[in-house]
């Protein structure tokens, strides 16, 4: 059975759509990424930070989907990271109306001695010396890194972030972050730059369009699936992370037509918890109602031609 490491926040999120808003729910890059992944057959541990207003019932939630929560320091007296955000019409732009680092401002993440040997390691959307340090602490070199980051840390972490990138073999961004990071508007060019940077795949995600994975000239497009309704899209690309790096860890193999597949999973994944506010559909998503939008997925790009 394959470990995974996931590094990352767990924290509140308060968030208002077109459809509705909610208070202060359940939210941050790890949980994604922990719900999504629980739907393998994998052993799983967040490295993480909260303070003591963290109910227990939400880490109670995570033990529950079999994710090892040793790892997640529980701060006395303080206050978990917090999130506030507004989506426009389209839900493709969004609004950030509060942030509130709290218990994040300092975080040391120690990775579990039960987990220093973890397969793959998925590196949330953090400061780039937290991600390093996570690394730094595996007893050896595992045998897939996955870098989720944001422009955040191009922004005001540059330096750091192209030490950590090194390191990695996959790098994942959005279509926006690959261009400011390679000052490249082509994307094709923007991952040629990537490669040189270290990882030896990228994956640029491109929300409602769909996902790219490139590896040297080989490029894979995965389409993102059509659905009826879209309440939410807080957590849709950690959760498309955790479904990628979950399904890695239980196939055990990191070529690049097993990538391929590992895409489709996170795409898959994506596609339902976007139906609902924060992570109530992960919550209770079943393996068969996955299995059935697997075929939707197929259908979806599968076609004959002849081809001289």
């Amino acid at each position: 059975m394959g470990k995974l490491l996931i590094v990352g926040t767990v924290a509140f999120d308060e968030i208002e759509t077109p459809f509705g808003k909610t208070d202060r729910i359940l939210g941050g890059a790890a949980t994604f990424i922990g719900l999504a992944a629980s739907q393998f057959d994998i052993e799983s541990a967040i490295v993480s930070v909260v303070g003591d207003d963290m109910p227990q019932d939400y880490l109670d939630l995570l033990v529950k989907k079999n994710i090892d929560i040793s790892g997640i320091e529980v701060v006395r007296g303080g206050k978990t990271f917090y999130w506030k955000g507004k989506y426009h019409n389209d839900l493709n732009s969004r609004e950030t109306l509060v942030t509130e680092l709290n218990t994040l401002s300092d975080f040391k993440p120690v990775v579990p001695t039960e987990f220093k040997d973890a397969d793959v390691v998925m590196l949330g959307n953090l400061h780039p010396e937290i991600q390093m340090s996570v690394i730094e602490q595996m007893n050896q070199r595992p045998k897939f890194i996955i870098l989720d980051t944001m422009n955040f840390w191009m922004d005001h972490a540059l330096t750091e972030l192209i030490n950590v990138i090194e390191h990695v073999d996959v790098l994942t961004i959005n279509d926006e972050e690959a261009r400011q990071l390679t000052e490249e508007y082509s994307l094709v060019k923007a991952a040629e730059e990537i490669h040189k940077m270290g990882p030896e795949y990228v994956v640029i995600k491109k929300g409602e369009h769909g996902a790219l994975l490139f590896h040297k000239e080989q490029i894979f497009f995965a389409p993102a699936l059509p659905l009826e309704e879209v309440f939410d899209p807080t957590g849709a690309g950690d959760t498309f992370a955790g479904g990628f790096a979950g399904y890695l860890a239980a196939s055990d193999n990191m070529s690049f037509n097993n990538l391929k597949s590992a895409v489709i999973h996170g795409s898959n994944l994506a596609s339902f918890c976007v139906e609902r506010f924060g992570t109530k559909r992960m919550e209770s998503l079943k393996k068969e109602e996955l299995e059935k939008r697997l075929h939707q997925f197929k259908a979806l790009t599968q076609f004959d031609i002849e081809l001289t």
